[in-house]
């Protein structure tokens, strides 16, 4: 048998004939599908050159900027893995080229990587890369690419010289293909200052800025004088040493384990972990935000351990800090199935949490802490809590969640879409926890209307290319693809800096041989928990059967139970014994499924393999 050919003799199978009418979200998610494919081709077709590099300017300094380009495709091989178009799956691959090449001109990008940067923006721009994973993993440069990567990170690179084994710490907040930059210039932050002079001060002692009596104070970045001093702060205090920004990184080692199960990436992401849990209790409790060369905490801060780079000061403030910590512990978790590597994050969750306080009749959490101890208060956006939950389904996490304010609202509120594919979660959760059954169809009639008004940002978009900000392109890609993330596989989504797309299932196509939904099938997650997700799974061809495959987890990390019809005659059972990681379903024209399937989840080695084929470390092919 062809390694491309499936052979799934041994893998259960529910088979549904009775047609009906195919519910309206059903239809609408197919259009969606349809929709989305001709308008990627519009959009690169307008942004791009025949060579597809964007068009634009001929130069760009400072070391900001390729992620932006990246993520302004990002979502293309992530609407491929989904069911989408051959065609956007080829243009998303072309289009990580073309930046790549272009911004490897700019001087931004060396050995396909950025030279030097921080890693929210590495995170953001390294979805992309992820997404491959999951599009084809049996693509030969694509997994050499994730070797090399992480590689540079795990010391096997020694141009990239980013890890300090000994320590177990990334060298500098900056890093990259060209290794830590321990000494920023005013060029790398060119075109980030107008951005920066909106932000507080870095520090309190930043000369001409008065940050002791109000510590929101702003230092003007624009001006030369002051954006010197505040320059040479940073090269002082922020240049040399770990952050918890850069825990971001593990996404890239695990992604190269889900490549080649190999140990030595297991072991390098629960190393580092480990490292900031033991700062983490080394200092009372509190995640420091900077560490020394030495490993010492505070070392370069005059012992303070505030005030560290992208930390809980300066820019975002606890932000950065949570993500890194929900980053790593997700994948720690699925490499180990041990959901407890999810404790830092509780930890800072609850210590904030404890220095909350009521301002006029709303519950606040202060965002940061600097010489003046905690300030900065405001209501908690639910995002980190909900996917802390969604990942342990736990009643402790659970409860967390609800606390949040603001929970009565997730299920009227509008969807929030940012950049590429975002889509804001709490309408999808209350969904999940049975609060609104209208929710399917308003986020799809909401993404139709986001995407069409992308589409008319386009048609009007007539202005010089040599002066749109590098943002431009990601506010108006049109590949809006999250929600169906929300509805096909019972997921938030990914967490935007960085994280992988952890999901309850997972859909393949047997007869196409390629990752999801086979055309025309519909797939609606309607509830998730530790043990067990509920679903359904239409087709809408009234002339034609169609067969689907369902995993157990994004990465094959889960394992079914059993699975039980929902939709048989009163009276009538049927169960079909899995206790495996796949299960087939079968669909007549117009029939449709509703299955409620048992689970153990994170039993596994994840994966990106596909059902049919070999783990992706030997069987690649070039494309």
């Amino acid at each position: 048998m062809d390694a491309s050919t499936p052979d799934l003799a041994n893998v259960p199978m529910i088979a549904a004939h009775t047609p009906s009418v195919p519910p309206r979200w059903a239809t609408m998610q197919r259009k969606l599908f349809d929709t989305i494919a001709p308008a990627a081709e519009a959009y690169v077709e307008r942004y791009t050159r025949p060579d597809g590099t964007l068009i634009w300017r001929d130069e760009w300094p400072g070391m900001d900027g390729s992620d932006d380009a990246y993520e302004s495709f990002t979502s293309f091989p992530l609407f491929y893995a989904l069911g989408g178009s051959e065609r956007v799956h080829a243009l998303g691959r072309s289009q990580w080229n073309a930046v790549t090449r272009q911004f490897t001109a700019y001087g931004q990008v060396h050995n396909e990587f950025d030279a030097y940067y921080d890693w929210m923006h590495h995170g953001e721009s390294s979805l992309y890369i992820y997404y491959f994973g999951l599009a084809d993993p049996y693509v030969a440069v694509d997994r050499e690419r994730a070797l090399r990567f992480a590689g540079m990170y795990t010391g096997e690179d020694s141009e990239a010289n980013n890890w300090d084994g000994k320590h177990k710490l990334i060298r500098s907040p900056i890093n990259g293909s060209r290794g830590p930059r321990f000494k920023m210039t005013a060029e790398d932050w060119v075109t980030h200052r107008p951005v920066l002079a909106n932000y507080l001060t870095p520090y309190e002692d930043v000369p001409g800025v008065d940050a002791t009596r109000d510590p929101m104070a702003k230092a003007d970045w624009n001006d030369d004088g002051v954006f010197g001093e505040v320059l040479e702060l940073m090269n002082a205090r922020m240049a040399n040493g770990d952050v918890p920004l850069n825990l971001n990184a593990t996404s890239m080692i695990t992604n190269a384990y889900l490549y080649t199960g190999e140990e030595t990436y297991r072991k390098w992401v629960l190393e580092y972990l480990d490292a900031w849990c033991e700062r983490t209790q080394r200092n009372d409790g509190i995640m420091p935000d900077n560490v020394g060369p030495s490993g010492i905490i505070g070392e370069c801060m005059n012992g303070k351990w505030w005030g560290g780079y992208y930390g809980w000061r300066w820019p975002h403030g606890a932000m950065n800090a949570l993500e890194g910590a929900l980053i790593a512990g997700a994948n720690a978790s699925l490499l180990t199935g041990d959901l407890s590597h999810l404790d830092l994050l509780r930890s800072q969750l609850d210590l904030l949490w404890s220095l909350g306080r009521e301002e006029d009749g709303v519950f606040k959490l202060p965002k940061r802490h600097g010489d003046c101890g905690w300030f900065d208060f405001a209501q908690p956006q639910p995002r980190v809590w909900l996917h802390l939950h969604y990942l342990t389904q736990s009643d402790a996490d659970l409860a967390r969640l609800l606390d949040v304010p603001g929970r009565d609202n997730w299920a009227t509120g509008s969807a929030r879409f940012g950049k590429g594919a975002q889509c804001s979660p709490e309408g999808w959760y209350a969904y999940m926890a049975g609060e609104n059954d209208a929710y399917p169809e308003q986020i799809l009639t909401q993404t139709f209307a986001e995407i069409e008004r992308r589409m008319e940002m386009m048609r009007n978009d007539n202005g010089d290319p040599a002066g749109w900000d590098v943002h431009h392109w990601q506010e108006i890609n049109p590949v809006v693809c999250e929600p169906l993330v929300q509805l096909t596989l019972g997921s938030p989504g990914v967490v935007y800096h960085g994280g992988l797309c952890h999901a309850h299932v997972r859909h393949f196509d047997p007869v196409g041989c390629r990752p999801g939904l086979p055309p025309n099938v519909a797939a609606l997650v309607e509830s998730t928990g530790a043990d067990h997700v509920v679903l359904r799974l239409v087709n809408t061809d009234p002339t034609a059967p169609a067969e689907t495959l369902l995993q157990a987890g994004a990465f094959a990390e889960h394992e079914f139970t059993e699975a039980r019809r929902l939709d048989l005659p009163t009276g009538e059972k049927e169960v079909v014994p899995v206790n495996g990681r796949h299960l087939r379903i079968t669909l007549g024209p117009s029939a449709h499924v509703h299955l409620h399937i048992g689970m153990k989840r994170f039993t596994g080695r994840p994966t990106y393999a596909w059902p049919w084929r070999t783990d992706p470390t030997s069987d690649t092919r070039q494309q």
